[in-house]
């Protein structure tokens, strides 16, 4: 006989503003709370590291009187800003995040900024109700399904389980179109951390797929960037992914095994997206074809 019960789902998805869908691992309360004692270790380490070097300092220029005050500003700074600068320096992860392997992101699944990093730290005062217990925190983060404590929900903030390292390297794409249509690709434009994840993924994944597939893939994070970047509506979606990855992880980093352009050819091939019949134009921006008598 089997029963239902509920479950408790640590997975959450999380749309970015590219659309696209990811699913992270929430970190609960047993992989936080380690990370906060090792974290709170470094802290008392850096704090008695402090005290020696102020105490030789003062046997040896009789500046005692000031100690007391130094140690105070000292033990604040470290208390207060300790996660909030290595959270906005280390993308959301603090030494001891980074040993237990999680990281604080946006709820919309982008990097956190220096504000949410440095208030959500503060606000951790609060989660630590009544004084030491943590219980306020605790129960905020029972209520609700991604373990947010009163300063992720204050902050739009939320832990997660670090991901595997999703680039290994550097693919090679032969197709000489792409570097071509990668210079169209406007100058000022900054893939985010989730598009470029993406990319990568699918230009790993690509040659596994055949060209409906690949165009059914692409179609969906292809047709706003057609839309954003001005091209035609029928440039290949495929094509366009491989040019923004080649602009993202090539170009921009000055790989030298690059393929070269062929700039007698068209980058935008509506074929892949329209009649394979089409004829690709000369002008790349001519896609559609002139009425007869005109």
């Amino acid at each position: 006989m089997t029963t239902k019960s509920a479950q408790i789902d640590s997975t959450v998805e999380i749309v970015t503003p590219e659309n696209i869908a990811f699913h992270y691992q929430v970190a609960g309360p047993f992989r936080r709370f380690p990370a906060f004692l090792l974290d709170m270790l470094i802290r008392s380490g850096v704090f008695t590291l402090f005290m020696i070097v102020l105490g030789f300092a003062g046997a040896l220029t009789n500046l005692s009187g000031v100690m007391g005050a130094s140690m105070m500003i000292v033990w604040f700074l470290l208390d207060w800003f300790y996660g909030g600068v290595f959270e906005t320096w280390m993308n959301g992860q603090t030494p001891g995040k980074w040993v237990l392997g999680i990281r604080v992101l946006s709820v919309d699944g982008q990097p956190i900024n220096g504000i949410q990093a440095i208030m959500r730290n503060i606000l951790r005062t609060l989660d630590m109700m009544p004084v030491g217990s943590c219980m306020l925190g605790l129960i905020a983060m029972t209520l609700n399904q991604r373990y947010q404590r009163i300063g992720d929900i204050v902050c739009g903030t939320i832990v997660v389980v670090e991901e595997r390292k999703w680039l290994t390297g550097v693919a090679k794409i032969d197709d000489a179109r792409v570097a071509q249509l990668a210079n169209y690709i406007p100058a000022d434009y900054r893939v985010s951390r989730t598009l470029a994840k993406t990319l990568a993924a699918y230009i790993d994944r690509r040659r596994f797929f055949s060209i409906p597939r690949r165009r059914e893939v692409a179609r969906h994070l292809a047709e706003p960037l057609l839309a954003q970047f001005g091209f035609p509506s029928d440039t290949s979606y495929d094509l366009l992914l491989c040019a923004l990855y080649y602009r993202t992880f090539v170009a921009d980093r000055g790989d030298d095994n690059r393929a070269e352009v062929a700039f007698n050819a068209s980058p935008f091939t509506p074929s892949s997206n329209a009649d394979p019949t089409s004829p690709s134009p000369e002008n790349p921006f001519d896609i559609v074809p002139t009425p007869s008598g005109k």
